[in-house]
């Protein structure tokens, strides 16, 4: 069994910046593809950016290009999402998760979950 768990949200000015992370166990990361999601209050969760298996190859919403980066750290087991000039719009409940296939931008194509961790930006 995979278990994720995120790290590093909080409460951040607009225009600031977190780095959230997700925290894989088990010796199967480098077989997963990774990916962020987001839930808004009141809204469906959307897809935010994935990651290959190697962290050579990396897809974003078009909503956070140029302002998130999503990164691996394969010794570490984690996943990174750095998140820079943020907006009140991006204030959700932040996932992170895993895919057997690379590219995957829909929730059923990922097998496993964490928990998420709260980002709220004020204006």
């Amino acid at each position: 069994q995979v278990q994720l768990v995120e790290s590093g949200g909080g409460l951040v000015q607009a225009g600031g910046s977190l780095r959230l992370s997700c925290a894989v166990s088990g010796r199967t990361f480098r077989r997963y593809a990774m990916g962020w999601f987001r839930q808004a209050p009141g809204k469906e969760r959307e897809f935010v950016a994935t990651i290959g298996w190697s962290g050579a190859w990396t897809y974003y919403a078009d909503s956070v290009k140029g302002r998130f980066t999503i990164s691996r750290g394969n010794a570490e087991n984690t996943v990174y999402l750095q998140m820079n000039s943020l907006k009140p719009e991006d204030t959700a409940v932040y996932y992170c998760a895993a895919a057997d296939l690379p590219g995957a931008t829909l929730e059923y194509q990922y097998k496993y979950w964490g928990q998420g961790t709260q980002v709220t930006v004020s204006s």
